[in-house]
């Protein structure tokens, strides 16, 4: 990866996405791989007065703990991780792993004990979020497997994410504020309406936005970003969507979802593939039924899907549902402990009302 590329994605997650000052605890998470991008975010967090601490990570090692954990073991907290998530004033998280597939061979009911481990965890993590207390970005370190999940070469995969997060423009920075105004427009658009409903030949589905607040994600906790999101009404959900884009989740890709929804709750489920892993993961527990976003992606420099979720939910055209944990800054009350985004296909014959008013049309806002 280019120097000059990788000093500039660096500088736009230390200055723009976290906006890191003097004194800041700033907690760096990285696969080993990303060390590159490490050593570059370490220099800005230092430039900035923030105080900077790193842990390494490894999808070979997460792997060997799911497969030889007992029960015990799956279902304890580390004090490190609970530690950092009640202490530290910024996260950044740089995901680059070996194998995107290490988890697949995990039994579901493992997987889902350990996300239940994590509970507390989640629950703070989503409280300091909301309140703004804690401020976090994820970004991913181009590597091997990723380029092979987007089927593309590690040169073009590069490309490609400096293209998403705007690394390759001279001023990366103003690129973001200006998609921050953008999306700003929208959401001053969408205050105080209370009904969204999405007509296409993948769903036809109502949802209640009385009273929630759609966010602006511009790159600040995501990056690449590039959506508005809400939590819709827990019980005010009814109609169906079918999922055209693979939904992967923690390793395992379900495709071809269709779920049916009554009164916010998934009431039918089916898959084309992967149907036993998608029924177990709506059975976590009692949120897991029930929608935790709705997401609107609108980043058009993501031009194809990559089978990574930090694209994909942003591809310009797309829309999202996300069963499970809800947004506290957006009003949400879902509580859960998944939160899985599924992205469906928006371009075409697909009208988005508001109110009755039409807002969306075939990928494209049309207020």
């Amino acid at each position: 990866m280019s120097d000059i590329k990788l000093n500039r994605l660096a500088n736009v997650l230390v200055n723009y996405s976290t906006k890191v000052k003097a004194g800041d605890w700033v907690h760096v998470n990285a696969n080993w791989q990303a060390i590159p991008l490490v050593k570059e975010v370490v220099a800005y967090i230092l430039k900035a007065g923030g105080n900077p601490s790193v842990s390494l990570e490894s999808s070979d090692l997460n792997e060997v703990f799911m497969a030889q954990a007992g029960e015990a073991q799956l279902q304890w907290l580390p004090p490190l991780d609970m530690h950092m998530i009640k202490n530290a004033n910024v996260w950044i998280i740089i995901e680059s792993p070996e194998n995107t597939r290490a988890m697949s061979g995990v039994d579901p009911s493992r997987q889902q004990m350990r996300n239940l481990a994590y509970g507390k965890w989640m629950e703070t993590y989503t409280k300091r979020s909301a309140s703004g207390e804690l401020r976090w970005v994820m970004t991913n370190y181009p590597c091997q497997a990723l380029a092979q999940e987007a089927e593309m070469s590690l040169a073009d995969y590069e490309s490609f994410v400096y293209q998403a997060t705007f690394a390759d423009q001279m001023d990366p920075v103003q690129y973001w504020r200006d998609i921050h105004d953008e999306q700003e427009r929208l959401i001053s658009w969408l205050a105080g309406k209370r009904t969204l409903s999405i007509h296409s030949p993948q769903a036809d589905v109502i949802l209640s936005i009385a009273g929630r607040k759609f966010i602006n994600s511009d790159g600040d906790q995501n990056m690449p970003s590039g959506e508005i999101f809400t939590s819709p009404l827990e019980n005010l959900v009814n109609g169906w969507v079918y999922f055209n884009y693979p939904a992967i989740y923690q390793g395992t890709s379900v495709e071809g979802v269709r779920l049916e929804f009554k009164h916010g709750k998934v009431v039918k489920a089916s898959a084309e593939k992967n149907e036993e892993f998608l029924l177990k993961m709506l059975d976590t527990d009692e949120g897991s039924r029930f929608v935790g976003e709705l997401g609107i992606g609108t980043n058009y420099g993501i031009s194809r899907f990559t089978r990574n979720i930090l694209y994909d939910e942003k591809i310009g055209g797309t829309f999202h549902m996300a069963l499970g944990n809800g947004f506290g800054e957006a009003g949400g009350l879902n509580e859960s402990s998944i939160h899985w985004d599924l992205i469906s296909d928006a371009t075409t014959d697909t009208e988005m009302h508001v109110d009755g008013e039409l807002f969306y049309k075939d990928g494209k806002f049309v207020v």
